[in-house]
């Protein structure tokens, strides 16, 4: 791939960022690291104070746009760090800058998604607002939750049948108002069979 003059790149700007578990590599368009006086390649940590002292560092180079790679969930800090001190962040597959040719084997992947972002190589990935990632949130933990609340339900009866409690033989969910009320007098310590049966609802007919 032939290598665009600055004059043509498309965000001249713009730094890169490969994400990591416990730091991150980030890289800076030459000309903004001389007129800087600093090394174009920069590793940081994963805190929160290192985040905002990279943001602090891109931000005094003069860089207006950030790429980085989807990974796992490392990039969700760095993102909204980032984004909240004012940088356009572009989240990217890792996967496109597999498909570009051109690059050289003493390049850094920080250094190539730079590149490739300066020279417009990048499609950025759908990233809702603030409050739609609250939103998504809160219903992708309350279906995880159910799940396991299933998964766990099903651990109970199997407990209760090994204690030969047979709740499921009469009744249909024993995480009803009947079901839940017996279970929790169990627990308590209490193991007369009519005791528990008071507990029974009205509308039970067992």
């Amino acid at each position: 791939m032939a290598m665009r003059k600055r004059d043509d790149e498309v965000f001249p700007n713009a730094a890169g960022i490969d994400i990591g578990a416990s730091s991150h590599w980030v890289a800076v368009p030459q000309h903004l690291a001389e007129q800087a006086g600093c090394e174009p390649v920069r590793e940081v940590g994963a805190m929160t104070d290192d985040l905002n002292a990279l943001a602090d560092w891109l931000l005094g180079c003069g860089v207006d746009t950030v790429a980085l790679e989807s990974t796992g969930v490392y990039w969700i800090p760095v993102y909204e760090v980032l984004e909240q001190r004012g940088l356009k962040v572009w989240l990217v597959d890792a996967r496109q800058m597999k498909y570009v040719p051109g690059r050289k084997s003493d390049v850094q992947d920080c250094q190539w998604l730079q590149k490739l972002m300066s020279l417009g190589l990048l499609r950025a990935a759908w990233r809702p607002d603030g409050e739609v990632c609250v939103v998504r949130a809160v219903a992708r933990q309350r279906e995880v939750l159910i799940t396991e609340q299933a998964s766990w339900v099903q651990r109970m009866q199997k407990s209760l049948v090994q204690m030969n409690l047979q709740l499921t033989e009469v009744l249909t969910d024993v995480m009803g108002q009947t079901g839940q009320a017996i279970i929790r007098a169990i627990v308590a310590g209490e193991r007369d069979p009519k005791v528990l049966a008071r507990h029974r609802h009205s509308r039970i007919k067992a």
